[in-house]
């Protein structure tokens, strides 16, 4: 990518704006943007570093600051010693905390004070660069005429990137806020900017389109192309056919939810016929994987981690195989001085400003046979196995894996002799590791994006680890879940298939648990769309959790606003003996096992969708404030 953008680098400082302030802004064509166009734009070389400059308006959501707050739904909560993250915010009702004007601190990635494409992640704000990433795709669309000296090829290619983003930036700016004006061409600054909000499938068809288009434009692997061979194996990042076919049925299927289908026909119910065109953009995804003539494939669960972090590989970004679509990873070390450190409590760890998982949360982490469990406190009637007084035994794989709980070694080298009590995760009620203000206020602790050697003692977090987190946008495993989401909503049947590809939504499901070592969903939850349908929210909660889609997934659902989605619970629990160092912390006992509400969130209708900016509706009348906002 830097060999590209390195040869434009001029050219792309004319494009680049700074002290944007309202959407107009974002969207003028500046004067200045015509000077260098036919040098711009005369050859593969120069546009493809024109178009590169985009890539570097993805906001990194894991390191956007030094801490990181993306995960909003009802599975996590942060320790008090601070409250400017969106989450705390979030948790208090207060949507506004997502804009700057309202933070402060300037730590969330959907806003910043201007549209930096610059390689600084401090810099990078969702709502800004959408907005100038739209502009400029638009601009490198106004202008492929001026391509002359390039093969078909390197026309699709640029022309199929430039789709992309535009469809892209759209989606991400809809999902939150709900249907806004789609822009599809250069604005000029002469011209008064009126385009009215549209409803939110209206604006979803249009991003479909330039997806569409985006798909069967781009190739499957830039390798395999003349124009990638110039930057053979370091293609992962570049806009591909698959990426487009995921962003295509994801925009789809959010189109199709209950939420976006009420606020456009006034049905709280899933849309058929957008449900059934979100499987099929699926379904043709899976068959190139599963073909294998894309090289994306899940990876084994004993490599599951480096889905999202890697140690000691020189600042090899995580995601592997099984990585759809994640943005650039500016600074080596970025995470490790900041992300790593926002696990682990402070007893043990480096920072007091600790992100845990709800009780409540962990409770969708199931038993190894695939059954849920009814309540973390209850004897489970569904038969699973679950027992309320060995909490930690046989549950799903992935607990394991993503959780800490109590008796779990933390600390693996040499402590000194007043630190050994805390070798082990002391996370039962009033336990070493509880601490509202600095540790865990839930009783439980996040891994999954770190290792376990992710402490002072062990320095997991040092230069020698080369600990890299990164979360991806998009990866393999939700998209099998996202087909049997959309298979079932459009076909109401959980055994339907999508025309031309033969999984049904039930072995979408299992796929992902195979992979994990999960049992298969049991017969109860196959007799009826409803019933798979509570599967289906609970195998994504599990498979994707803590990595950001939570929120929109309960938002989409219409679930946000409705207990016990707006409830967040604390474990409190005695042990039933003495940790014993040399036993199966699986097999540990606990005493008195409850849950106590930490605090229920106060969403009424309005908190469905996120407040738009003050100045941006005040442009004009037609570009209106969400409701109850």
């Amino acid at each position: 990518m830097k060999k590209y953008i390195k040869h434009i680098f001029l050219i792309g400082i004319i494009w680049t704006g700074t002290g944007l302030l309202s959407c107009k802004k974002y969207l003028d064509r500046d004067p200045e943007a015509i000077v260098s166009a036919e040098s711009a734009f005369k050859d593969f070389r120069s546009f493809q570093g024109f178009t590169e400059e985009l890539y570097n308006c993805i906001p990194d959501f894991t390191n956007r600051y030094w801490t990181n707050s993306f995960n909003w739904g009802e599975d996590e909560i942060q320790s008090t010693v601070q409250n400017f993250h969106f989450v705390v915010k979030v948790d208090n009702g207060d949507f506004w905390g997502w804009q700057r004007e309202f933070d402060g601190w300037g730590a969330g990635f959907l806003d910043n004070a201007s549209a930096s494409t610059n390689n600084d992640r401090f810099t990078k704000g969702l709502y800004p660069l959408a907005w100038y990433g739209i502009r400029k795709a638009n601009l490198g669309l106004a202008n492929m005429d001026l391509l002359v000296n390039a093969t078909p090829e390197e026309r699709n290619i640029i022309k199929g990137q430039l789709l992309f983003f535009r469809g892209w930036f759209h989606f991400m700016l809809i999902q939150y806020f709900g249907g806004l004006p789609y822009i599809d061409k250069v604005l000029p600054s002469d011209e008064e900017f009126k385009l009215p909000r549209l409803k939110y499938q209206q604006a979803a068809a249009k991003a479909a389109q330039d997806l569409r288009e985006a798909a069967d434009l781009l190739p499957i692997n830039w390798d395999n192309t003349s124009a990638g061979i110039q930057t053979l194996g370091k293609n992962q990042l570049r806009i591909n056919k698959i990426m487009a076919l995921g962003y295509l049925g994801k925009n789809y299927l959010w189109a199709a939810s209950p939420l976006m289908n009420f606020e456009s026909t006034g049905s709280l119910t899933y849309n058929v016929e957008l449900s059934k065109k979100a499987a099929s953009a699926f379904a043709e995804l899976l068959r190139y994987t599963e073909s294998g003539a894309a090289p994306h494939k899940l990876l084994p669960f004993s490599q599951y981690s480096t889905n999202f972090y890697t140690t000691g590989q020189n600042f090899l970004i995580p995601g592997g195989t099984e990585a759809i679509f994640t943005g650039p990873y500016w600074g080596a070390h970025g995470s490790t001085y900041g992300t790593a450190k926002q696990y682990t409590p402070a007893i043990v760890g480096a920072d007091a400003l600790v992100f845990a998982p709800t009780a409540n949360y962990v409770n969708y982490y199931g038993m190894k046979n695939g059954l849920p469990i009814a309540s973390s406190s209850t004897a489970d009637p569904t038969g699973s196995g679950y027992d309320p007084q060995s909490p930690w035994r046989d549950r799903d794989p992935r607990f394991y894996n993503d959780i800490v709980y109590d008796g779990v070694k933390v600390v693996q080298g040499t402590l000194a002799a007043n630190m050994e009590a805390h070798r082990y995760a002391n996370l039962f009620t009033n336990g070493s590791y509880r601490d509202d203000r600095s540790g865990s206020r839930t009783g439980y602790m996040l891994f999954k994006f770190v290792p376990r050697t992710a402490n002072n003692f062990d320095q997991g977090w040092n230069y020698g680890q080369n600990l890299n987190i990164k979360v991806p946008y998009m990866r393999l495993a939700d998209i099998y879940l996202m087909y049997a989401e959309s298979v079932a909503a459009g076909y109401e049947s959980p055994t339907a298939t999508a025309e031309g590809f033969g999984k049904t939504a039930v072995d979408a499901i299992n796929v992902i648990r195979d992979r994990a070592g999960v049992g298969h969903v049991a017969p109860q939850f196959t007799s009826s769309t409803v019933e798979f349908m509570k599967e289906v929210r609970r195998e994504r909660a599990v498979e994707l959790a803590f990595e950001g889609h939570r929120f929109n997934d309960l938002r989409r659902w219409h679930l946000l606003a409705e207990l016990p989605y707006t409830l967040k619970t604390a474990a409190e629990f005695d042990r039933a003996a003495p940790l014993n160092p040399s036993a199966d912390t699986k097999l540990n006992k606990v005493a008195n096992y409850r849950e106590r509400t930490i605090l229920q969130r106060p969403f009424t209708e309005k908190h469905y969708w996120l407040p738009l900016k003050r100045a941006d509706v005040n442009m004009y009348k037609e570009f209106s404030q969400n409701p109850g906002w």
